[in-house]
């Protein structure tokens, strides 16, 4: 039952941008002495250490001691190495997992914003480093651009940054793309890059008063002190402690306060009730097959009491522990389907045909003991 719903939530992310889009060599740590010493000691990288992001991020920490270093160097290592190619959005495929989005990066060195962000945000992990995917899109002289945009956010010290390694690699001119590092989009401070980057949910803003895609949109990135506080520190820690459903139904909400304007909020918003209709649903399944492991459970020790009764066997203490070891695991299989709020019919049904079963089963188990006790009563 539980396996029709085994899909990774990866693939729908990944198909949210898809529609839009149609031997180590031990080097040692050093105290930075400015970016310059970040650019020189990666443009030393061995070739051979750049396939993997395990090697990179090994070279990474062997190179450098502190997080803002490390973080440089992994912006600049992109920006210099890897080419944005709109045309390779046709190689993303729905089925990759993040890893495999990065390994194909790597491979090609060419990919659009879901590559950059997933190589940086990945690069980063592995040294250390505190970094998400931020989903959201951009605007460019004034005017909101056509397409969903992916960068990264990044804790660095004390406070959260945000790392655009798409932007930061160079920039397209006369329809070709021009390789440049743009040290702007690295570690930009989120009231500088609100500018230019909304997200769709705006906890990710990390601003105290966000504003909304209506400002965004006419350009008014001013902070309102005059509305609710809204403390993103807080909510962060809460969502990073959820669970995936919980994330989901958080992100949802926020993103309705916060207004569906156009349709990427729009599309934003029905990708993340998908997720949590997937995910209420998965969930579910497996409540259920949690559920009909206790019941398999009790009906065995149902059986083995039978069995005993049925050879003669009148051991009182033996024959009344499988009676209470089968009513128990009957119990708790209910009390799990009770939390199998899945809303597919087919998960909703099963569910329902399992809970009158074992409803059924709950009343033979009462007669047997009902008759067991009047068998005691006359023995004794």
């Amino acid at each position: 039952m539980a396996g029709n719903y085994n899909h990774d939530i990866w693939k729908l992310r990944c198909f949210f941008i898809a529609v839009f889009m149609t031997g180590i060599i031990s080097v040692q740590a050093q105290k930075s002495t400015g970016y310059n010493y970040v650019s020189k000691m990666m443009y030393r990288i061995p070739e051979s250490l750049t396939h993997t992001t395990d090697d990179i991020a090994g070279y990474v920490n062997a190179s450098f001691l502190n997080d803002k270093d490390k973080s440089r160097a992994i912006f600049i290592w992109i920006a210099r190495n890897i080419k944005y190619n709109f045309d390779s959005i046709i190689t993303n495929s729905i089925y990759e997992t993040p890893s495999e989005v990065s390994e194909r990066i790597l491979r090609t060195r060419t990919g659009v914003c879901l590559n950059f962000a997933h190589l940086f945000n990945e690069l980063c992990i592995k040294t250390g480093i505190k970094s998400y995917i931020v989903q959201g899109y951009t605007k460019q002289g004034g005017r909101v651009d056509y397409l969903p945009h992916i960068w990264c956010a990044a804790f660095i010290d004390t406070a959260w940054y945000l790392f655009d390694p798409t932007w930061g690699s160079g920039y397209y001119s006369r329809g070709k793309y021009v390789s440049q590092v743009n040290g702007f989009y690295f570690m930009a401070k989120p009231e500088i890059l609100i500018r230019s980057h909304i997200p769709f949910d705006p906890m990710w803003q990390f601003l105290n008063y966000p504003i909304s895609h209506n400002e965004f949109k006419k350009r008014n990135n001013r902070a309102d002190t005059t509305r609710r506080y809204f403390s993103f520190a807080d909510t962060l820690r809460k969502w990073e402690q959820s669970t995936d459903l919980e994330r989901a139904i958080s992100s949802a909400r926020r993103i309705e306060q916060s207004g569906v304007t156009n349709n990427f909020v729009a599309a934003k918003l029905r990708v993340v009730k998908g997720d949590v209709e997937y995910l209420r649903n998965k969930l579910a399944a497996e409540k259920y097959d949690t559920a009909v492991s206790l019941f398999n459970e009790g009906i065995r020790a149902l059986n083995r009491f039978i069995n005993l009764r049925n050879e003669q066997l009148n051991d009182s203490l033996v024959l009344t522990e499988l009676l209470d070891t089968s009513e128990s695991h009957f119990n708790s299989a209910l009390l799990v389907l009770n939390e199998a709020n899945g809303v597919d019919a087919h998960i909703i049904s099963s569910v329902n045909t399992l809970k009158n079963e074992i409803n059924s089963t709950r009343m033979m188990l009462n007669l047997q003991r009902a008759s067991f006790l009047s068998y005691l009563k006359s023995k004794y």
